[in-house]
């Protein structure tokens, strides 16, 4: 039995927690007691810890018993906090999706003889183990995905609820969209091009561009044409465009904006949502697609957006404490997916939590 020290005890750290502590013992850290204390109530074996994550003495010093550290912070604070995890030699695994390229820490991490996956949500993530694994066995010509968490219920104005951090949903809309068309990096403004897709599940959505690609415009530079686009319900994309134009999203603005979202974005208590994405994988002759559809599980009351995230980070920590993976350095999932072994694991531990990446 591990000891997994995890930051961030938000909605998706809840559901992480909560997981790890059926078979490890947790210690859970955040600078928001509540929360803390919520998870707490719901199970006494987890340990919890109020913790401001930019104090990097306090941070190192509470790490100091784990055998690996899960973090998952809002994305302006990840770096940051992943550099010094990396500093005091623990190995992690980290979604907290920073702006900048966490790939840099690399040389530290292998100084220190520490493993670290990082990008390990469901998207980016799950989209990246499978690239990962098709890239040992086909020759990819286009890599494209999709993909959304919305409420099941849309309501106007914005047809939509934040399963995560306002702030960082903003981030998605604000930050321009690299993309691989022609063996080139293309970059285009976020929110542009916008397509309908329609959806078995959910209906009509619609798909524009966003900057999830990350660390595979570059580990996998190799394939020619690739993109990521995020799905929401109609009439969104063009209201936050509209938004973006109007300076509410600048760097002057942003506070009051963000606060003003997530009052209007948040989630109710046990209000069902859920997540869908697509995933193509095109090779010369060949062509692989995978289709992922999530809702909120009335049983434990948990939003589909941390099952997703989290089970996928939560299936990487056991990855790694199982030994399947040990090169040290920092890893993101498209190279953990290349070993075999590793894709197989993670699916398998999503499909025992429900969670099905099904092969279409």
């Amino acid at each position: 039995m591990a000891h997994i020290f995890q930051i961030g005890s938000g909605m998706v750290g809840s559901a992480m927690a909560i997981d790890l502590a059926k078979s490890h013992n947790v210690s859970l850290s955040d600078n928001n007691i509540e929360s803390l204390n919520k998870i707490k109530s719901k199970d006494n074996s987890i340990s919890i810890c109020q913790l401001d994550v930019q104090d990097k003495i306090a941070l190192q010093e509470w790490i100091k018993p784990a055998d690996i550290v899960l973090l998952a912070v809002p994305g302006f604070l990840g770096y940051n906090a992943l550099e010094t995890i990396i500093e005091a030699g623990k190995n992690v695994v980290d979604i907290s999706f920073s702006p900048e390229n966490v790939l840099e820490l690399n040389n530290l991490a292998k100084q220190k003889s520490v493993i670290a996956i990082v990008d390990a949500g469901v998207a980016p993530g799950i989209p990246n183990y499978l690239l990962g694994y098709y890239n040992t066995k086909m020759d990819i010509n286009v890599f494209e995905y999709c993909v959304g968490g919305l409420p099941k219920n849309p309501t106007p104005p914005f047809y939509y609820k934040a399963p995560f951090s306002p702030i960082d949903v903003i981030e998605e809309y604000t930050r321009p969209a690299r993309m691989m068309v022609d063996g080139e990096i293309v970059t285009k403004p976020a929110l542009s091009e916008i397509e309908t897709i329609t959806f078995e599940e959910c209906g009509e959505l619609e798909a524009f561009n966003t900057d999830g690609l990350r660390s595979i415009l570059s580990t996998m530079n190799h394939i020619p044409n690739m993109k990521e686009k995020t799905l929401r319900y109609p009439k969104h994309a063009n209201l936050m465009k509209d938004y973006k134009e109007k300076g509410l999203f600048s760097a002057e603005n942003i506070k009051d904006t963000s606060e003003k979202l997530f009052k209007e974005w948040q989630l109710k208590e046990n209000e069902e949502e859920l997540t869908i994405m697509d995933i193509v994988i095109e090779g010369k002759e060949n062509k692989v697609e995978y289709h992922l559809y999530d809702e909120f599980n009335i049983d434990s009351n948990t939003t589909s957006m941390a099952r997703t995230t989290g089970y996928t980070a939560t299936a990487t920590i056991n990855l790694i404490l199982e030994k399947i993976w040990n090169n040290t350095g920092v890893f993101p999932p498209e190279t953990i997916g290349e070993k075999e072994g590793c894709l197989d694991f993670i699916l398998s531990y999503l499909n025992d939590r429900n969670v099905s990446v099904t092969k279409k």
